[in-house]
């Protein structure tokens, strides 16, 4: 079975959490675009969405789903988003889309965040398989850059890529994380930095896991 199919697996297995009348929320990236498809069929039972990124708002709105902005609802029932890397604890690297800091915005809403990965994004320490991004301002970059530098990374510009926001992503390798709640407070707190890719502080809830034997849920 393909990575694809082992995505749509844990997607459709993420339909069963959202519940008639409600507003979804929705993050970004491949896994999360198989289950803006499958969310497609309830349509009609639900009240609308609220999208972490503005190509997840594109597709939502495809599937006829009415989009609303995070500044529209005071909380939501749940949060369903992909990850880039996720451990038994739960916590996550995120941001390969370079939509990290409104999926947070938006995982920050949610009563219940659901995490829909494939079974190649488990590790035990995050950093093992995927490099941290980091969103700057642009202005602080190389400020920035320096100071993931002596704290043991290799911080990489990602050419060409401009956020929803309007900042710059560092994409940070070398970076073992071994203690994320931490790191992600300690990367928040450097001047410059809007956020980081590290997901602990708030982490899945529920992980939905797609394998060639169907969904494994962790709850």
């Amino acid at each position: 079975m393909d990575q694809l199919e082992m995505k749509k697996i844990a997607a459709r297995a993420a339909l069963k959490y959202v519940k008639p009348d409600t507003i979804v929320g929705v993050g970004s990236g491949s896994t999360v675009n198989c289950f803006i498809e499958a969310l497609g069929e309830m349509r009609e039972e639900i009240k609308g969405a609220v999208a972490a990124s503005k190509k997840s708002e594109e597709l939502l709105k495809a599937q006829g789903i009415e989009v609303f902005s995070a500044n529209d609802v005071s909380s939501l029932d749940i949060y369903v988003d992909g990850a880039d890397e996720i451990t038994p604890h739960k916590a996550m690297i995120k941001g390969g889309g370079a939509a990290l800091t409104r999926e947070k915005i938006v995982a920050s809403l949610a009563k219940t965040f659901i995490c829909i990965v494939d079974s190649s994004k488990q590790v035990d320490v995050l950093g093992s398989t995927f490099p941290l991004p980091v969103e700057v301002i642009p202005m602080a970059r190389s400020q920035v850059a320096r100071k993931l530098v002596s704290l043991g990374g290799s911080p990489e510009y990602r050419e060409g890529v401009t956020t929803d926001n309007g900042n710059v992503i560092l994409d940070v390798h070398n970076f073992k994380i071994l203690n994320p709640v931490e790191m992600e407070k300690e990367l928040n707190n450097v001047a410059g930095v809007v956020t980081n890719g590290i997901f602990a502080l708030n982490p899945a809830n529920i992980v939905i896991i797609g394998t060639p034997d169907g969904a494994k849920v962790i709850e």
